[in-house]
C-alpha cells in the first residue's frame, strides 16, 4: 500500500489499519483493517475526513507545517519536537536536519505513548524499497525505554521532576512539558508515558526551568492563578496543582479511570489548520459542538469559556486549545476538560497590536457584549447575561489569588490590565 513506510494504527487494543508515506510527494495512505470495519466497532471514532471503506485512501491536500500530509486525525499525535537526551545523540550522529525526521517516523517514536489513546508500531511487513531504516527508530525507542524504565523517584518534588525532564517526553507544547505518573499508595515518580492504570495519578506538567533576562516571573504562577480564577467562574477544568510553587501540575483527561481515552483536538477531527485564520472562529467551534451532538450544558460550557477568555485576555485560544473526547461505551463524542487556560504574553514586551486566535462574530479586537449575544442568540445560549455576569465576577478574585501566590504586583497588574468587562 505505502509508497517509502508503513506503520500499523491501533486504538484500545484494535487494529484501526495501516498508514503509508510517500517521501517525494509528502502524501499519506490509509487502509482500514477489514476486520475492523466488519466489527461495526467504534463506528465514530473518525467523525470527518476518514472514510469507513476498505480501499485505500489518499491524503494530498493537508500539507504544512500542522499537519506535514497525514490525515489530521492521526497529525494530532505528531510531538513538537524529540525532547530526549538518547534521540538527540542518535539523531546528530546520522548527521539528519530535523525537517527530514519524516511524521511516520515520528509516530513510530511516539509508539504508545503519546496523548490521547492512538498507537503506531511498525508494520511487519516493511516494503524493500523503503528509504528510511524505521528499525533504527524502534532500536533508539528500545534505548529511550530502558532509560525511562530505571528512572523513577521516591516523591513529586523539583529535583524529580527536572531529572524526568532531562529523559525526555511525549508531551508537546511551546513550553517545557513533561508526563509523569506518581503511585497512588507509594508516591513513587516515574515517566508518565510508561504506565497508566488506576494505580496511579497522570499529570502533564509544565515546568518552571528558573529566571531568565526576558521572563523574569512565572508563567507557570500565573497558569495557576488562572486556574482558581476559571474555578470561580465556573470553567470545568481537571484538578490542578502547584508543585513547589514553582510547577504547575494538571491531571490528564486523557487518562481517566486507569484507562486511555480517544482524545482529537477541533483541528485533528476536522482538517482545519489552527494557524489559518479563515477557520479560527468560535463560530465553526459551536458549529462543530453542535454537529457532535454534544449536551446543551457542554454548549453552555463551550461559551462560558469563550468569554472567559474575551474577559481576561487569554488570546492563544485557537482550534488545537480546544479538544474533543470520545466515549467508548455510547460511540459518542464530548467536550474535554479546559486547558491552556492563561496569560499568553511576555509582559516585559510592548505589543502595538496581537489579535486573539478565534474570531467572534468575525472581530478578533473590540469585542463586545453585543458580539457576544450574537453568538449566544445563534447557538441558543440561555440566560447569556448572567453568564458574562457570573464569568465577569471571577476578575474580583484576582488580585486576592495573585496576592496569595506571591506573584509581583507589577506583574499581576500589566496582566489586569489587559482584563474587558464586557457587562
Amino acid at each position: 500500500m505505502a509508497k517509502n513506510e508503513i506503520i500499523d494504527v491501533r486504538i484500545f487494543d484494535l487494529e484501526l489499519g495501516r498508514l503509508g508515506y510517500d517521501i517525494d510527494k509528502r502524501t499519506s495512505y490509509f487502509q482500514y483493517h477489514p476486520e475492523f470495519l466488519d466489527s461495526d466497532q467504534l463506528s465514530n471514532i473518525f467523525p470527518y475526513i476518514l472514510k469507513r471503506i476498505k480501499p485505500v485512501q489518499v491524503f494530498s491536500r493537508f500539507h504544512g507545517e500542522t499537519f506535514r500530509g497525514l490525515p489530521p486525525m492521526i497529525a494530532d499525535s505528531l510531538p513538537d519536537m524529540f525532547g530526549n537526551i538518547i534521540f538527540k545523540k542518535w539523531f546528530e550522529a546520522k548527521n539528519k536536519a530535523f525537517q527530514k525526521i519524516t511524521p511516520l517516523e515520528q509516530l513510530t517514536y511516539v509508539a504508545n505513548r503519546g496523548m490521547g489513546a492512538l498507537e503506531y508500531k511498525p508494520s511487519a511487513e516493511i516494503p524493500e524499497s523503503t528509504t528510511i531504516n524505521l528499525e533504527e527508530i524502534v532500536d533508539v525507542l528500545h534505548e529511550v525505554l530502558h532509560q525511562k524504565k530505571i528512572t523513577s523517584e521516591k516523591q513529586l518534588d523539583n529535583s524529580a521532576l527536572l531529572n524526568i525532564f532531562k529523559m525526555g517526553t511525549s508531551a508537546g507544547g511551546a513550553r517545557p512539558k513533561i508526563l509523569v505518573s506518581e503511585h497512588k499508595d507509594s508516591g513513587e515518580i516515574i515517566p508518565g508515558d510508561l504506565e497508566y492504570g488506576n494505580s496511579y495519578h497522570h499529570y502533564l506538567i509544565k515546568l518552571s526551568l528558573g529566571k531568565n533576562q526576558e521572563l523574569d516571573y512565572s508563567q507557570e504562577k500565573v497558569e495557576y492563578a488562572y486556574y482558581l480564577m476559571a474555578q470561580k467562574a465556573g470553567l470545568t477544568m481537571m484538578p490542578s496543582k502547584l508543585i513547589e510553587d514553582k510547577h504547575f501540575a494538571t491531571l490528564r483527561y486523557d487518562r481517566q479511570n486507569g484507562k486511555k481515552i480517544h482524545v482529537l483536538t477541533v483541528s485533528g477531527l476536522t482538517g482545519w489548520d489552527f494557524k489559518k485564520p479563515e477557520y479560527s472562529s468560535y463560530e465553526n467551534l459551536f458549529k462543530l459542538a453542535i454537529d457532535l451532538k454534544i449536551s446543551y450544558n457542554q454548549i453552555q460550557e463551550l461559551f462560558r469559556r469563550m468569554v472567559f477568555n474575551i474577559c481576561f485576555a487569554n488570546i492563544d485560544d485557537h482550534l488545537k486549545n480546544h479538544s474533543f473526547m470520545y466515549s467508548k461505551e455510547t460511540n459518542s463524542w464530548n467536550l474535554a476538560p479546559a486547558y491552556d487556560i492563561t496569560y499568553p504574553l511576555n509582559i516585559n514586551f510592548n505589543y502595538s497590536h496581537i489579535s486573539r486566535a478565534l474570531s467572534v462574530n468575525n472581530k478578533r479586537s473590540g469585542i463586545t457584549l453585543d458580539d457576544v449575544l450574537i453568538l449566544a442568540e445563534k447557538y441558543t445560549v440561555k440566560n447569556p447575561k448572567s453568564i458574562v455576569k457570573k464569568v465577569q465576577d471571577a476578575g474580583k478574585n484576582w488580585r486576592k489569588i495573585t496576592s496569595e501566590l506571591d506573584i509581583p504586583e507589577r506583574v499581576f497588574k500589566e496582566i489586569e490590565k489587559e482584563f474587558v468587562q464586557l457587562i
